[in-house]
């Protein structure tokens, strides 16, 4: 299911817009700031964002070219009451990929909205089982790049491997064994604490400094990789 968030301060819009994407199956989230706006965008893994250009505490603008910079491939639409040639220009230049003035037709919306999406699809370097994400964590399984929050993470094989397994078991509680035998490609010992040094190595690498913890304990179960 495609996540979309919409930035948006007039409440009305915003809910007219939220009921319209659920009612076609969306996952949808709002926020009615730029602040909160930027923040759910750089921290949420999002398919797509409505942004206004009116907003308080950060004008959508500035959170449209912050955005951009550290997620290049979010595809984000500008809504906006503003018509002229020049905001336009200028929206598209700070990293918009479309530009609708309010206001719109909600099937014009959809529209633009679906086209976005199939040109985000088809212009991303990586498919689905190539680039893993959870909240601000971006895997590259490719280019065996690791980021948080747009800050790159060195890691070793071994580190990688288990991040890249934990991430295509996200939300799943994987027990030790299951680590070893996966990761380690070993029976399991379970007088070797090699599995809890190498989960402290990435908590220090991937967790520490940010929020929210990913990285999991489930006592007597193993460990799960989920935000909470």
């Amino acid at each position: 299911m495609k996540k979309i968030l919409i930035v948006e301060d007039d409440r009305r819009i915003a809910q007219n817009i939220y009921r319209g994407l659920q009612s076609e199956g969306f996952e949808v989230e709002i926020a009615n700031d730029g602040i909160s706006g930027k923040q759910l965008a750089l921290t949420k893994p999002f398919d797509l964002v409505l942004l206004d250009l009116n907003l308080p505490g950060m004008k959508g603008l500035e959170v449209c070219q912050q955005v951009r910079q550290i997620k290049p491939l979010l595809p984000i639409i500008i809504l906006t009451a503003y018509g002229e040639i020049e905001d336009k220009v200028e929206g598209l230049g700070k990293g918009a990929d479309d530009y609708i003035i309010k206001p719109f037709d909600f099937r014009e919306l959809y529209a633009r909205v679906m086209a976005a999406l199939r040109r985000s699809d088809v212009a991303s370097p990586a498919s689905k089982n190539d680039l893993l994400r959870v909240a601000d964590l971006e895997v590259d399984t490719v280019k065996k790049q690791v980021t948080r929050g747009g800050r790159a993470i060195e890691l070793t094989a071994r580190e990688f491997s288990l991040l890249e397994y934990m991430l295509r078991n996200r939300g799943r509680v994987i027990s030790k064994m299951d680590l070893a035998e996966h990761v380690w490609h070993l029976n399991f010992d379970p007088g070797t604490n090699v599995v809890e040094v190498y989960i402290n190595y990435l908590r220090r690498k991937v967790d520490k400094d940010f929020t929210p913890k990913l990285i999991h304990t489930r006592p007597g179960l193993g460990y799960v990789l989920k935000e909470d």
